[in-house]
């Protein structure tokens, strides 16, 4: 996934400076962001398809007790009652998680949305969209995300150390703190290079929130549920989203005065307030 994500990242900016695409569009799509959905979406079919190719299905150890247990489950009621049974009795740690990954979820859209704009409008001070200099804070915006993407790469090899140290709350509160700072520091730099900064943090809150939610999580499941609950827990990270897409948008005329960098600001503020949720959260063992 890191190593994914650098590539992607820093693409734009192969294709703008190395390899000399126009990076303006005369009002539409400049030519170099064309060129890198294409072949993103070439890499999305060929992962698709390889994985098609190459993956294996395991039949179940018991196939008649799988055959019966499919047959008793069968049906679009019967997913739904198992589904609202175990949210109703999901463990209590998944909803003190749930306030956790509502900040953290929030903050990180908010960043993935705002941030290459905010470094063309505040950081470059870009006259338009159709400018060089907007086309250079997108083409930024992507490598300050492939940075993060190599700092969660790097951090992600000593995270389980710090854990097995300090256990997984703390450092997860620690992790997300480091993110919101980073966040928090953008309203007092002054050009794009300083940044890279911030990104440090992210990457670090990012090692985190991949991981340590989960690791919080599994030790209170009940054994044969881990899929299920797995999956109710995913539902935490997609409400919140939806929910910034669609009341944020008000935020931002009323509260913020429509300003890329407040959003940011904002966004850091979350994962402060993540942060400080995992405090209250119950962890069983540390190791």
């Amino acid at each position: 996934i890191g190593i994914g994500a650098v590539l992607a990242a820093v693409f734009p900016w192969l294709l703008v400076d190395v390899l000399g695409f126009e990076n303006s569009g005369e009002g539409g799509v400049p030519s170099y962001l064309k060129i890198a959905f294409a072949i993103g979406s070439v890499f999305l079919i060929g992962a698709v398809w390889w994985t098609v190719k190459s993956t294996k299905e395991y039949p179940p150890e018991d196939m008649n007790a799988f055959l019966k247990m499919k047959e008793e489950s069968a049906g679009v009621g019967h997913a739904f009652k198992e589904i609202f049974s175990n949210i109703f009795g999901a463990p209590k740690v998944m909803y003190q998680l749930a306030v956790v990954q509502f900040f953290t979820w929030t903050g990180m859209f908010l960043m993935w949305f705002y941030f290459t704009t905010m470094i063309s409008n505040d950081i470059l001070q870009a006259p338009g969209t159709d400018s060089p200099l907007y086309a250079e804070g997108v083409v930024w915006g992507n490598i300050c995300f492939g940075f993060y993407s190599f700092i969660t790469f790097l951090f992600a090899l000593v995270i389980p150390h710090i854990a097995k140290r300090f256990g997984k709350k703390h450092t997860h509160f620690f992790c997300l703190m480091m993110g919101g700072l980073g966040l928090l520091l953008v309203g007092m730099m002054s050009n794009k290079y300083e940044l890279l900064i911030s990104m440090t943090g992210i990457g670090i809150a990012w090692a985190s929130i991949l991981s340590m939610p989960y690791a919080l999580l599994t030790p209170h499941l009940p054994k044969g549920k881990f899929g299920i609950y797995m999956g109710i827990f995913n539902f935490f990270i997609v409400i919140p989203e939806i929910i910034a897409a669609l009341a944020f948008g008000y935020v931002m005329v009323e509260w913020l005065d429509n300003s890329r960098m407040s959003a940011i600001m904002f966004a850091g503020a979350m994962l402060m307030l993540g942060a400080f949720a995992v405090l209250f959260v119950t962890e069983k063992g540390k190791n």
